[in-house]
């Protein structure tokens, strides 16, 4: 991890403290190899170059969740950020996908709680902040997805939280695989509730951590091929069985003894037990209990747990009365015998011990006793007893002891392997491996030994995968890698394991001869290893003997190795147990074969060494993954960070050595854009082409390297691969650029300082000199004056008693006279300053006043002129448009002639119809009418007496009946039923009048003449009620047009191509069409007339051009149904529609198919791709911009306006017909389309479009386009919607990791690292919003589509968000109004970038959310009043919504209250006064309605330039669409 780094004077660098490990400071002066450095603590302190770190100003503030992204990787900059990130309260960070966990040593329930597993539950690694459950699910879904085992190594030293951290695994492993019950008990449950069990009887207390594990223990959680739970496999360790013995103050014995002593009254007389301190295995140390744990409850929780895992009451009992039995046993004290070399028992208190030892075991008093005190040695003549000495008796009796613990602790091993089951037909499984780490004591002794051997071989494994991790990234990158060497620690194994010469197999060598000492032992080492590198002798001690391990070198004292590896089972215990009448002892000493009966050695270590090897193999067979746990202190306090301990366990724990191999081959990785942000400035010429295409990072990135002159250096596919040092050396040259920058602007800035220094220097020089030629003049004047007046005295001296009342009197009047000359001339100004100010004022308000008056006048003379000149106007228009229409067929072009010619004949012919059908209408009304007259007369004579009554009466009518007409105001926008209606009031005013002279003039006429004054009088009202049924009509128009625009979408495609294709076939069959069944004979405006007219003038001619219309039309189809781009902003497709359309008059034809055949393109486009927003968006600005140049470029046919009243049909038979003329498009006679189809269209030209008269086709076709951009814009709208919804939900339903439990003192464990891992929900939302933006852009979309449908989005989020507020009280929080608060000024930002072109008011659309969190956040809620909320706060929401929000409130931060009592009572007095309290009153709807109109887009879009469209190459080559090239081109 040593590199020559490139430091300069200025350089913030890490030196090495002995206090602190590494402290940061800045380079003061460098002196060849020695720094000397000005710390942050103000100490000036000198190191070696090659002794200092670079440090990282740009590191984040609150650190980097993955160390490999550290600009230096190296011991401080990692010490620093697990220091930046602990103070956080983050305790989990990754290093690749090793997981570091640092012990908090407080509860942190919001980390571990089921919200937090189901955020991690198929999360991608990486995705959400660093923890132990992604560390489970990335293995669970490994093993699901690849089908290959898996397994979790936790490591770390006592204390740092590897059994909790075990724990949690198994804990999230369990909730991920379901549940499969095993005799009424769940196998996770079973797999959970052993741990307490395992603990009880395998974790002690020792000086670093109160639970210590003091065994290794894998378990392997099994799986069946659905991923679930289905067996399971505890496999232990080296239990540390000395202990069980030997106890140092001022740790503990293992639990289940303390437990045992604290059991219910019941049990403890039952076993004869006592308190703690009267037991000899657990007296030798002064500490008997743990702070805030009560051994009694521990006791039952532990029963309970073993219930849960299967084991009997009665096996229960067995167990503590075993355990009972050896706190027994470890009282039987010994005294020298009579004999030589004989011991006896101490006392009667050692009596009783050994009667309740027996009694427990069940077995023999006097045996155990002898199996205590003598051995039996067997020769080939005789067996000989042999007693032993007191010391020999203690010895026996520990060795007893630990083995009956060392059996029950196997015991209760396989019993839990048992009661779980396992699965023999799993083929995948995850073990978790918590295991002791490394160890290094003041004293260490065998158990360290073989514990450190374990960490060895682990780290081997942990250094081969970190290897691999690194092969496969630089792989992945493709750069080459062949000459990094691997850091391998494989010659401190050979030490330890090799064969025949290792440190293991001297052991067991040693152990096999009865002479052999701990001296000679040692020996044995120093002689064989003595030139080892790994190997050291201590200089003070004989027996002692040092192992430079990975973590540093561990001095090992042999006293106790020999005794401590030996594990056989004297035969007299073995006799004696094994005998017991006590089945649950005989079990645990079954019988042995007879040749292990005699004292067969058998080694700790080479069993040990056998397990390890097993483990090894499970573990080489499985996918690795590490957690690496950490203890932040020994004081096993929260909020403490000891560098120096945590950088000892991180060497321990081999991350440092993690580090060190990334540090052999690149340990800096930046990717290219992150590179060029933070070194482009080295190069700046290298990023000239930044702007263009072509530019290329890769690239860039060489070029900065190879300026800088670095060699070794690999550049991958996406990334920046460094050597170590050579981040710090760009470093520095990039410090040297900005230095040098720096020093310009400061060379600049200080001489602008000195410049405006010196100006003012110069200023105050001669204001000064100003000042003093002043006070000089002053005083010469005054001498001067002196000496005058003295003359003037001398010379008037003697007038002086003469002039003095004189001058008196002189002075007086004149001090009075300049002050009345005062008063005078200031008043005089006043009144001239106040008259010129009243004149202005005058001045300007006649000004003002004439000035509105002339604009008033000005205005209405313009209004009054135009509206004249209007009038006029239209007349001369309408004039213009009838001689167009007479004229306009001569100005066709030639290849146009005969078609012009036909219609004309067809039409002749009509109109001789028409006129001989309206003169056979004329002369049947006219007899009727005779015939009325003659009734009427013959009605004359009866009517005589009511004449006068009549008269009267017809005089009322004529008074009261011109009034109606001519008052009358008919608002009708289209000008043809005006002047039909017009004509006929008109005709009805001449035959008034008549029959008013005639009333006149004949006062005793007949009554027929009277009666037809009647039925003209019912001919105004029936005339004004045909003008009211008008104007219904006008209004009801719009809603009939969207039905419509619905029937017309609705219609499927493949219904227009056969309707159409039969109809073409129709047509050329019989030159007919055969349609529909109306009575064609009674109307002679029917289609069936028409048809039969044109098969009349058809011709060969006719029929040829046809044919190639026909091919015209099929390759504009297929050359739109290809995806033709845009010309700049336009859209290509809908401009070739819109000029081949106008170029072929099909807007003036009355039958074409084309539109058919466009719309069914469309159709197909979107119906196949309802999902692709790409392919909507593009027939969307398509479709948009084809019916804006519709909108300003057709007007309604007079043909379809001119019709009479009577001829109008329905809106019911309107759409009736459309259904029936879909297959081939004609104007169906008798339909009367209103004006405002169109829109508002004005005759003439507009905005450089010329007016086209539409016929009922293109009117349809119009309409068909304005459903489908309506369609279209509701499809893009609700995709977005479906894409933002799950993102959405997670937003609302997010657990709040920033919230603490509800519990007194928790509030303030908050976690920033989680607030960013909840607002990744909201970035998921921005980021969706422009990539839709984008996709909107890029297909030109019109800018107030994007805008509306904007809205609409951020509608509905407001609606989500606001009703989720509302109606979940967890949402209703202060951290919950803080979190959507982020999440809100993230969606603030996107609509300032996206700008208020694209965003318009979408924002705004969030008001109630906004106000409703506003409201959360805000502190000091009991002083509100009820005004300031509703008036100032949150003027938007009502009084339902704040007193809902009011009462769901709840502070989880803070713990303050909302808003005071009176408040609520006045929202509650509000809404009974209101009565507005209902069921949901207070939740907001979510608006899909199609928020805009053609005449919307018609105004927000410019005018669009389609003369300079470029043809596609598909149609650009035929010569029947010549008229696409641009006119450059033709010319």
């Amino acid at each position: 991890m040593r590199t020559a780094v490139n430091i300069i004077v200025g350089s913030h660098v890490w030196a090495e403290d002995p206090a602190q490990a590494w402290i940061d400071g800045q380079v003061v002066k460098i002196k060849g190899k020695d720094v000397e450095i000005q710390t942050s603590e103000g100490k000036t302190i000198v190191a070696n170059l090659s002794k200092i770190y670079p440090m990282d100003l740009e590191a984040p503030a609150g650190g980097v969740d993955d160390m490999t992204k550290l600009s230096y990787l190296h011991e401080p900059g990692v010490l620093q950020n697990l220091r930046t990130r602990y103070e956080l309260n983050e305790i989990y960070t990754y290093t690749g996908n090793i997981l570091i966990a640092i012990n908090p040593f407080q509860k942190l329930p919001h980390l571990y709680d089921a919200h937090m597993m189901q955020q991690y539950k198929g999360a991608p690694f990486g995705e959400l902040s660093p923890h132990v459950f992604a560390i489970a699910d990335t293995s669970y879904r490994a093993m699901v997805h690849e089908g290959k085992s898996n397994s979790i190594l936790v490591s770390g030293e006592s204390g740092a939280g590897k059994t909790e951290t075990t724990k949690m695994l198994m804990r999230f492993l369990a909730y991920l695989g379901g549940r499969k019950a095993t005799e009424g008990r769940t196998v996770e449950q079973q797999v959970l509730e052993s741990n307490p069990v395992l603990e009880a009887f395998g974790n002690a207390k020792t000086v670093r951590n109160n639970n210590s594990s003091r065994f290794g223990k894998f378990v392997e959680i099994q799986f069946d091929k659905h991923g679930r739970i289905s067996g399971a496999a505890i496999r232990t360790y080296l239990l540390e069985r000395s202990r069980v013995c030997q106890v140092n103050d001022p740790e503990r014995n293992y639990h289940c003894f303390y437990l045992l002593c604290a059991a219910p009254p019941e049990e403890v007389e039952k076993y004869k037990l006592g308190s703690p301190q009267s037991f000899h295995y657990l007296n030798q140390s002064k500490c008997f209990e743990l702070v805030g744990v009560n051994d009694g409850l521990e006791y039952l929780a532990t029963r309970r747990a073993m219930d849960i895992v299967g084991i009997s009451k009665q096996e229960q009992e067995a167990i503590f009365r075993v355990t009972a039995a050896i706190l027994h046993l470890g009282n039987i004290a010994f005294a020298k015998g009579k004999e030589v070399d004989s011991s006896v028992l101490k006392d009667d208190k050692a009596k009783f011990h050994l009667k309740m030892t027996a009694e427990l075991l069940k077995c023999d008093p006097v045996g155990l006793q002898d199996a205590l005190c003598k051995r039996v040695m067997i020769t080939p003549e005789e067996v000989i007893k042999r007693s032993l000495d007191p010391l020999s008796a203690a010895f026996s009796r520990d060795g007893l002891a630990k083995t009956i613990y060392s059996r029950l602790f196997d015991w209760l091993v396989d019993k839990i392997n048992k009661s779980i089951g396992q699965d023999p037909n799993s083929k995948c499984l995850i073990g978790v491996l918590d295991i002791y780490g490394f160890e290094s004591f003041k004293n260490n002794s065998f158990e360290q030994f073989c514990i450190n051997f374990t960490n060895e071989k682990l780290q081997q494994h942990f250094n081969q995968h970190v290897f691999k991790m690194e092969q496969e990234e630089y792989k992945k990158e493709a750069i080459n890698w062949s000459y990094i060497e691997f850091v391998d620690n494989q010659d401190v194994l050979d030490l330890i394991e090799k064969k025949p010469g290792g440190i293991i197999a001297l052991l067991d060598e040693a152990c096999m001869f009865p002479k052999s000492t701990h001296e000679t032992f040692a020996n044995k080492l120093y002689q064989t290893f003595k030139n080892h590198k790994r190997f050291i002798k201590p200089k003070l001690s004989r027996t002692d003997f040092t192992v430079a391990h990975y973590a540093g070198e561990v001095q090992y004292q042999s006293d106790q190795f020999l005794d401590k590896n030996k594990d056989y089972v004297v035969p007299e215990h073995q006799d004696l147990l094994g005998a017991s009448k006590c089945p649950f002892v005989a079990g645990l000493f079954p019988a042995l074969e007879e040749s292990s009966k005699s004292s067969k050695f058998s080694s700790i270590c080479s069993r040990f060494k056998l397990q390890l090897q097993q483990l090894m193999e499970t573990l080489n067979a499985t996918e690795p993954h590490y957690v690496r746990c950490v203890k932040p202190n020994n004081k096993l306090k929260p909020s403490i960070f000891e560098n120096l301990n945590i950088l000892q366990q991180l060497r321990c724990g081999g991350v440092l050595e993690a580090i060190r191999i990334s540090c052999a081959g690149y340990p800096t990785r930046r990717a290219f854009f992150e590179f060029i942000n933070r070194f482009g400035l080295l190069a700046p010429e290298a990023l000239a082409g930044l702007a263009g295409s072509s530019f290329d990072e890769k690239m860039v990135c060489q070029k900065i390297l190879e300026k800088m002159g670095l060699s070794g250096f690999q550049i991958g596919k996406t990334k920046v691969f460094l050597r170590a040092g050579q981040m710090a050396e760009l470093d520095a040259r990039r410090a040297e650029v900005l230095g040098s920058a720096a020093a310009i602007i400061q060379r600049r800035i200080r001489t602008h300082i000195a410049h405006r220094q010196i100006n003012a220097l110069r200023n105050s020089s001669i204001f000064l000199q100003a000042f003093c030629r002043r006070s000089l003049a002053c005083r010469k004047f005054d001498q001067l004056k002196r000496i005058a007046a003295a003359i003037k005295i001398e010379k008037h001296v003697r007038k002086w008693r003469a002039w003095v009342a004189y001058t008196r009197l002189r002075v007086s009047v004149l001090a009075v006279q300049t002050c009345v000359r005062a008063v005078e001339a200031r008043k005089r100004f006043r009144f001239r300053k106040e008259t010129n100010a009243a004149i202005k004022i005058q001045t300007r308000w006649r000004c003002h006043k004439h000035s509105a008056y002339y604009k008033r006048l000005k205005k209405g003379s313009l209004v009054t002129q135009c509206r004249w000149r209007g009038r006029i106007a239209r007349r001369e228009l309408r004039k213009l448009k009838m001689a167009a229409q007479e004229t306009g067929a001569l100005k066709e072009a030639k290849d146009k002639l005969e078609k012009q010619l036909e219609e004309l004949t067809w039409r002749l012919q009509l109109e001789k119809r028409l006129r001989t059908d309206l003169e056979e209408a004329k002369a049947q009304e006219a007899l009727k009418f005779q015939n009325s007259l003659e009734a009427m007369q013959k009605k004359l004579d009866e009517a005589n007496a009511l004449a006068v009554k009549e008269r009267e009466a017809a005089k009322k009518a004529i008074d009261e009946a011109p009034a109606v007409v001519e008052e009358k105001e008919i608002v009708i926008e289209d000008t043809k039923k005006i002047e039909s209606l017009t004509a006929e009031v008109d005709e009805l005013k001449a035959k008034w009048e008549s029959e008013k002279k005639r009333a006149d003039e004949l006062e005793e006429c007949s009554e027929g003449r009277r009666k037809k004054l009647e039925e003209t009088e019912k001919k105004v009202v029936q005339l004004q009620e045909t003008m009211s049924r008008l104007e219904e009509k006008l209004n009801n128009l719009e809603s009939e047009n969207k039905v419509f625009r619905q029937q017309a979408v609705s219609m499927a495609p493949n219904k227009f191509l056969s309707g159409r294709s039969r109809s073409i076939m129709q047509r050329n069959d019989s030159g007919t069409f055969i349609g529909e069944s109306r009575s064609s004979s009674q109307d002679p405006h029917s289609p069936s007339m028409h048809q039969r007219d044109l098969a009349e003038i058809d011709d060969t001619p006719q029929k040829s051009l046809n044919e190639k219309q026909m091919e015209n039309q099929e390759l504009l189809i297929r050359c739109i149904a290809q995806h033709l781009g845009f010309a700049g902003n336009r859209p290509i497709a809908a401009c070739i529609i819109y000029k081949c359309l106008l170029q072929w008059r099909s807007f003036e034809v009355e039958r074409t198919t084309v539109f058919d055949r466009i719309i069914q393109t469309i159709g197909n486009a979107i119906e196949k791709k309802q999902d692709n927003n790409d392919i909507l968006a593009y027939w969307l600005s398509n479709a948009s911009t084809l019916l804006l140049l519709l909108q300003r470029t057709l007007k309604p046919s007079g043909s379809a306006s001119g019709m009479a009243p009577q001829r109008r049909r329905s809106s019911a038979a309107l759409f009736g017909r459309m259904t029936s003329v879909m297959s081939f498009r004609g104007t169906p006679q008798g339909i009367e389309l209103p004006s405002f189809v169109n829109g508002d269209l004005s005759s003439g030209v507009e905005g450089g479009y010329t007016k086209v008269e539409a016929k009922y086709p293109a009117l349809l076709f119009k309409q068909q386009l304005t459903a489908y951009v309506e369609k279209i814009y509701g499809t893009i709208r609700d995709n977005l919607k479906k894409e933002i919804s799950p993102l959405l939900g997670m937003c609302i339903q997010a657990p709040r990791i920033s919230r603490a439990s509800l519990a007194k003192g928790s509030s303030r464990s908050v976690s920033s690292s989680a607030q960013q891992t909840l607002i990744a929900h909201w970035q998921g939302i921005v980021k969706s919003l422009g990539s839709f933006l984008n996709v909107l852009k890029t297909n030109h979309v019109p800018p107030v589509l994007v805008r509306k449908v904007f809205s609409q989005i951020f509608s509905f989020v407001n609606v989500q968000l606001f009703n989720s507020l509302l109606l979940r009280r967890e949402c209703c929080s202060f951290s919950n109004g803080e979190y959507v608060k982020a999440g809100l000024a993230e969606l603030d930002h996107w609509c300032f970038n996206a700008t208020d072109e694209y965003s318009g008011s979408a924002w705004d659309e969030l008001k109630h959310i906004r106000q409703a969190i506003a409201f959360l956040v805000i502190h000091q809620k009991p002083k509100k009043t009820l005004d300031e909320i509703s008036h100032d706060l949150c003027p938007v929401l009502s009084v339902q919504q704040l007193y809902r929000i009011s009462t769901m409130y709840w502070d989880d931060k803070y713990g303050t209250q909302s808003v005071s009592p009176d408040v609520i009572s006045n929202m509650r007095s509000l809404m009974t006064e209101e009565n507005t309290v209902v069921s949901n009153s207070f939740l907001l709807d979510d608006d899909s309605s199609i928020p805009f109109s053609v005449d919307d887009i018609s105004r927000s879009m410019d005018n669009i330039e389609i003369s300079d469209i470029e043809p596609p190459p598909l149609i650009r080559e035929n010569s029947g669409f010549s008229f696409l090239l641009p006119r450059i081109e033709s010319h």
